[in-house]
This record gives C-alpha cells, structure tokens and sequence, in this order.
C-alpha cells in the first residue's frame, strides 16, 4: 500500500470523533457529475469520477463490522431470588454497533462501478481483529475482500425516474465512482427470538399476542391463557409490535458510516433508496430491472385472497425471505416448517455449537472460572416458553402462509449510504463553508502518489 494512502489511513484514525460529529454534513456534489440543474445556480464537473480505492472502501466495511466479543453482563434472577431468562443473545460477537439481543440482523450491500456485492462477516479472521490489532492498510483491505461476496457484476441501477428515483435524488444519487452501502434487515430469528424473551417474564407479567388484523384472536395462545400461563390483561398486538425494534442496528451503523466518510474527507449523505419491491426484485416489478433477485414466498391461502380487499400489507403479499446461499430467513421455505424455525434458534442457542455451550468462548469473556459458572447457571429458555413461541409462529404462518405476517421477512429500511470523492470546485463556487479542512486536504493524504 502506498505511503499516499496510509498517510489517509492514519488521518482518519487519528480524527476526533466530536469533530467528525459536529461536521458531519450531506455533501452531494461527487467528482465528475453529469450536471446539476438548478438555475443561475447550475454546475457541470470538469473532473472524471473517481472511484473510491479498494482502502477507502476497505475504511466504510470495517465501519460496520465485527470488532470482538460482547459482556454478557445482566441479571439472571429477580428481586425475590428466581430465575429470569439470563441467556437472550443470538450471537456473543460484537460489532460497531448494538442491535436486540446481540441478532445482528443487518445485512450490507456494497454497489460500485465494479459491480455489487453482499457484505457477510468473514469465518476465517480473528473476530477481534479491527478492535484489538493495529489497523493497517493492508490488513483492512485484506479483511473487507474477505467480506465482499459479489452477486451481480455491474452496479446495480434502474430508470432515473419514479418510483425508482425520488425527485432530485436522480442526478446524484448512484452515480459513476460513488460506493453506496445499503441495508437490509433479516427480521426472522430475532423476531422468534423475541418471542423467547417475552414470554419468558415473571409470572403475571407474560403478555398475550392478539391478531390485530384477525379479529383480535389470541395467535394460537387460548391454552396458556386459559392454564394461568399467560396474562390476558397484558395484550400485545402483533401489527403494533412491528418489527420488534429489530431494524433499530441498521440506523446505528448508518450514523457509524457517516461518522466515518467526514473522518475520511469524502463527501456522501443518506438518502431513499430503491424501495423494498424493487431493490430485492419482486417479480411484479420486474419491468423495471431484475434488482437482486431475491427469493419470494408467495403465501397460498384462499382466505387471505378472499379477504385481500381488507387485509394491511403486508400479511397478503409475497414475502421476501432470502437470497440464496448468501441470506436465507429462518422461514419456510427455508426451513421445513416453523416447528423447523424455531428449533433453528433454539440450536444457535443451546446446541451442540450454539452460543451458550461454547465454553471456551465464555473462558475468553470472563476471568478465572466465572465462565463456567455461568454456562452452569444462567436459566434458558424452558418449556413453556418454547412451547408458547412455537403456537404463535405456527399461528402466523398458518393463518396467512408467511412468517412474519405483519412485516417482510427481509425487511429494507429504504435508505441507503453514498460516499464520493467531492467537487470541491462546486462548493468553492456557490459556498461559504462548503466543506472542512479535512475534505481540503483528502486528495493530499490519500493519492498524492
């Protein structure tokens, strides 16, 4: 790697993150932009696009990636000396930022003019890699080709009009030599997982899930009302619940590569993207582009047809639940049947390689023996609490032949991120404060060779 571009590395590491905060700003204007029609105000580029360098890239991936091990640091009894669920978590690694009960549930795609790829967490590198090694040019390059799966080998784009583009959006937006990282959100295992974790309150305090848009029935929970099991007083609706909070990691790690494009001196901004039908490829689309080809689960419920007319979206529309090989929900037709799904969850988490059976990962999270003692004591799921997790997804997928009913398996938050180099020429022209000194000095730290 050229001394130039560590130069860049170094810059950006070294950047104050109140700095990067305070100055974070949408800048739109890349280098080589078609035009600008706005007036008197009108701009073309006079400069190429340039795309951003395999570490500029490198930089962005490392910005939502893995970075060691989670503190399962939480209580596992309550105040009178019971068990409370002490063992929630899907995963016991740690990323740059939160997401319920550790699921990291959101999924990167990575479009550039190279082509466009699936970011996965990659299986052969030391998870600790980015938090507890020095950060290197080359290793972080090395660690974001080991994450870059590439599904298509052109940049993902469809007509510069509506519904695709939204107003302006079409002129900077996805253009030559920006990146874009856009998110999509496998609601799936933590949405079965959350029923684990709500079911598993104090007595008197386990909630009762109702089909809001089912004439209010009990999701296939009657018995557990009945035996005393669950509180009828303490309704949850599915459709108000949504996507169990799930989606809330996708705008952590977004406001993570925002952060980090003002500490690298790029310009970018996050804005709408294409819209779930079209970016995953819905076959009633489709003449518009073949987007990313996702699968879709085309529910076959007469009723549900019959009662389309007064049924909310999405609960009679095929379901978007994976890509295959790379992305697949914890669903049918992925798996057998939700039976299938749930003991899916259970075995990432109990299993003979689930996270809480992994001894020697817990002997590197706690000192001396605690380890042990915890693997020992922590209370897990018990039967009951399976046994109500199993009624309400087999509830769901048998009433509306999709899981979830009220969500997309695949969920797309509808925005994505862009970074470019900026037109400083542009923001010279027409701004008194277009840019900050580190923009000014990016062409200088990163390829002055």
């Amino acid at each position: 790697m050229s001394d130039d571009q560590n130069a860049g590395l170094r810059s950006a590491l070294d950047y104050p993150l109140f700095e990067a905060m305070f100055n974070r700003r949408s800048r739109r204007i890349s280098k080589g932009i078609a035009s600008v029609p706005a007036g008197s105000l009108s701009y073309t580029s006079t400069q190429e696009p340039e795309p951003l360098t395999p570490l500029e890239e490198a930089l962005l991936i490392a910005a939502t990636g893995t970075t060691g091990l989670v503190l399962p640091d939480m209580p596992y009894q309550n105040e009178r000396g019971e068990d409370v669920l002490g063992s929630p978590m899907l995963n016991m690694l740690g990323r740059t930022a939160g997401s319920p009960d550790n699921a990291q549930a959101t999924h990167f795609f990575l479009i550039n003019d190279s082509g466009t790829y699936f970011l996965r967490p990659p299986d052969d590198v030391e998870p600790g890699v980015l938090s507890t090694s020095e950060l290197t040019a080359d290793g972080l390059v090395a660690y974001a080709e080991r994450c870059k799966v590439k599904v298509l080998d052109h940049r993902l784009d469809f007509p510069r009009e509506f519904p695709c583009y939204l107003g302006s959006n079409r002129h900077v937006s996805n253009v030559d030599g920006s990146t874009v990282l856009v998110p999509i959100v496998d609601l799936t295992r933590q949405y079965i997982n959350g029923f684990f974790f709500l079911f598993s309150q104090d007595p008197g305090y386990r909630p009762v899930f109702l089909d809001d848009w089912n004439f209010y029935r009990k999701a296939g929970l009657g018995k557990w009302v009945n035996n005393g099991f669950l509180n009828e007083d303490l309704p949850l609706p599915l459709g108000m619940l949504g996507s169990f909070r799930i989606p809330i990691e996708a705008d952590l790690l977004v406001q993570n590569l925002l952060l980090t494009i003002q500490a690298m001196g790029l310009g970018g901004w996050v804005h709408a993207a294409f819209h779930a039908p079209l970016l995953l490829g819905d076959p009633e689309y489709e003449r518009y582009g073949p987007g990313l080809q996702f699968r879709f689960h085309h529910p076959n419920k007469f009723w549900r047809r019959l009662l389309r007319p007064i049924t909310p979206l999405p609960a009679w529309r095929p379901n978007p639940v994976g890509l295959d090989g790379l992305l697949e929900g914890c669903c049918p037709p992925y798996m057998e049947d939700m039976d299938a799904a749930v003991d899916a969850v259970l075995a990432d988490k109990y299993g003979e390689d689930g996270v809480y059976r992994d001894s020697a990962l817990f002997a590197r999270l706690y000192k001396d023996d605690y380890g042990e003692r915890f693997l020992e004591e922590v209370p897990r799921d018990v039967d009951e609490v399976i046994a109500c997790t199993r009624a309400v997804c087999n509830y769901i997928y048998d009433t509306y032949g999709r899981f979830p009913a009220h969500v997309d398996a695949m969920h797309v938050p509808g925005i994505w991120v862009q970074a470019h180099h900026l037109d400083l020429a542009y923001y010279d022209q027409l701004f008194r404060n277009g840019y900050t000194q580190t923009q000014a000095d990016h062409d200088g730290r990163w390829h002055s060779g």
